[in-house]
Formats: C-alpha cells, structure tokens, sequence
C-alpha cells in the first residue's frame, strides 16, 4: 500500500514534470517567436528598400520632365502673352522659386510684369478681419463701388485691389488714378496687411500665387478661404485672374481646395496646383491667355483637376 510519504514524492514530481516542461516548452516558443519576428523585419526591411528604389526612380523621371519642360518652357507659351501685362500678388506662404519661375515663363510669353504686392499673414488671419476691412473702407477711390456682396475679408480686399491694380476688363483702361493705387497700397502696408517694392501700375492679368498650405491649422482662422475669396474678387475686377499655388493647396482647407469646391468661384478664376513644377508654370502662362479669351479651367494633378495643361483632354 503506498504511504502518504509516497503519494506526496508522486505528486512532487508530477509538479515538476510540468514546470520542467512549461519552461522548454516556453523556451521552444520564444526562439520561434523571435525567428518569426526576425523573418517579418527582414521582409518589412526589403519591401522599405524596394519602396524606396521606386520612390527614387520616379523622382528621377519627375526632374527629367523638369529639365524637359525648362527646355522647351519658352517655347511652348512664346508669343502667348505677347503686349500683356500682369501683377503678381503672393500669399504670406509663397515660394520664391515658384515666384521667380512664374515671372521667368511671362516674360518668356512676351508678357510685362507691372508689379509684385505680397499679402501678409494678418491679411490672411480671421482675426483680423474687422480691421482690414475698416481700412479698405477708408480708401476706396472715388467712383468705385465696392460689389455688395464682397463682405468677408478675402472679397473686400480683393475687390478693393482688384479696382486699383487690374485694368477695366473690357476697356483696359484704368479704373482708378495713380494716386488712389498709392495711397490704397500704402495705407494697407502702413497697417501691415501688405508689402511691395518699387513702382507697382496697373495691369490687365494677376496671378495670386500660394504655397503648399502647410501652416494653415485652423489656429488662425481659415486662411485658406480668405486668399480663396481675395483671388475671385480680384479676378471680377479685371481681364482675368489666375490662383497657382504647390500640390497642398488643392486639399483640405486650401485656397484652391476652396475655390474647386465653390462653383460660382471656380466658374471664372482658373487654379493650379503643380506651380512648384515647371508644367504648372507653363500652364499659368497657358492659363492667362485663356483667361484673357473668356475661359477658365483647373488644372494640375491634384483632387478637383480636370485637365494637366491647358488644352490637354480632361482626366
């Protein structure tokens, strides 16, 4: 007969039977664990890898359509604005580059640059919206009448502007004398809404140029919708108007995401969301002698585009 001392032994022993086997066994575990862990990090690594490869191989083909397009650039748009003239207005988060690009291809277009106003970033802050527009108030030249439905910051301002750096659409004649342009411009720059050098005239064309609306986070309004609204009121004002900003500004809340997405907008201001590229840049050439024809379009690759160029089959 098996003792109490036996059955305890027996027991003890089935107890570490287990233990000893959940230890291997949790042993065998980890090392498949880790040797599956290191096989996905291997695979993970090689698809980075691949990915990148091809990430640098469309870069490649993205800066030979570049040197491409900056080849025959002047070609391609040459005579196209021949006798015109255009004022450049940037936006608070406008490249440089894309500026001077922008300003290379309409001389290339046999075009004349009459000046550059650059909008600060309290013209594009909500909150300084009752100031701006007290300020366009105060200055608006005699015999102008600001349209009454131009009520928001963007609309006002760029009513205002519109009636002193754009020619009469139809005319081409000025809509205000040189004074009433100065003392608009200097008046907005005195209370820090715009900047500008040397001599700025009239001129038949503007292009509104934005950036990639990377700042643009809601803390300060939306920003956006004011140079959204500013670049249409400017365009009714004149012989037409073109809005080119970076590939960020067609989505979200961005000034050409705001335009495509309002029909009575988009139906006259043309928009261009590759100007970082030098296709966008030839298309704004494009774009302003169809404006000066009646037509607007959208175009680039970003959401809302229909076409790449002017001209181009719709996407």
């Amino acid at each position: 007969m098996i003792s109490m001392r036996q059955h305890a032994i027996s027991i003890a022993a089935i107890f570490l039977a287990l233990a000893i086997g959940v230890v291997l066994g949790s042993g065998m575990l980890s090392s498949g664990l880790l040797s599956g862990l290191r096989d996905d990090k291997a695979d993970l690594q090689n698809e980075i890898e691949n990915l990148n490869e091809q990430n640098n191989h469309l870069e490649e083909q993205l800066n030979s359509a570049d040197g491409f397009d900056s080849a025959v650039g002047g070609r391609v748009v040459r005579d196209s604005l021949a006798g015109r003239t255009v004022v450049l207005v940037t936006a608070p988060d406008a490249d440089p580059s894309d500026l001077d690009g922008v300003t290379r291809l309409i001389a290339a277009s046999g075009g004349a640059v009459t000046g550059r106003v650059s909008l600060t970033d309290s013209f594009a802050d909500a909150s300084g919206g009752d100031r701006l527009r007290t300020v366009v108030n105060n200055v608006i030249p005699a015999g102008i009448t600001l349209k009454t439905g131009a009520v928001d910051q963007g609309s006002l301002a760029g009513d205002l502007l519109g009636s002193v750096l754009l020619l009469n659409g139809s005319t081409s004649e000025p809509q205000s004398t040189p004074d009433e342009l100065n003392l608009a411009l200097d008046t907005l720059r005195s209370a820090g809404f715009v900047t500008y050098d040397g001599v700025v005239k009239p001129a038949q064309l503007a292009v509104v140029l934005t950036g990639d609306n990377a700042s643009d986070d809601g803390a300060s309004g939306n920003r956006g919708a004011v140079i959204a609204r500013f670049a249409g009121a400017l365009d009714g004002r004149g012989a037409g108007t073109v809005l080119a900003g970076r590939p960020g500004s067609a989505d979200g809340n961005g000034p050409i995401a705001v335009v495509r997405a309002d029909a009575a907008l988009s139906a006259g201001l043309t928009t261009i969301d590759n100007v970082d590229r030098e296709a966008g840049k030839i298309t704004t050439s494009l774009a302003l002698q169809e404006q000066l024809n009646g037509g607007a379009g959208r175009y680039g690759t970003g959401p809302g585009a229909a076409a790449i160029t002017v001209g181009a089959p719709a996407s």
